[in-house]
């Protein structure tokens, strides 16, 4: 979850946090979530699973386009640059900038 313009832009991330340093993941465009699922951990309505907290931190916003977001993350487990590349409407590709690679793709 993304927190812009007073909501989380929501992505399902097919790897746990710690996985995602080392390798790229498909990340699915959800639906956008009030601010108050932030922090929530707990059921989901319609006995669809739970939901817990993988990672907590900050970003900044380096670049943003309709196909490409670069992030810079700096969370407990996710630290560094990374990109979010649109695959298909809504799917992603979320993976690890590796040093010494510039910001432009």
């Amino acid at each position: 979850m993304l927190e812009s313009g007073g909501v989380l832009q929501t992505y399902r991330l097919v790897l746990p946090p710690g996985e995602l340093l080392h390798q790229r993941a498909t990340a699915v465009k959800i639906f956008d979530h009030p601010l108050k699922f932030l922090t929530y951990e707990g059921s989901l309505s319609e006995d669809k699973g739970s939901v817990q907290i993988a990672d907590g931190g900050t970003y900044r916003l380096l670049r943003a386009d309709t196909n490409l977001s670069l992030l810079k993350l700096d969370g407990k487990i996710l630290k560094g640059k990374f990109a979010l590349a649109r695959i298909e409407a809504d799917r992603w590709e979320f993976y690890l900038l590796k040093s010494g690679r510039s910001g432009s793709t």
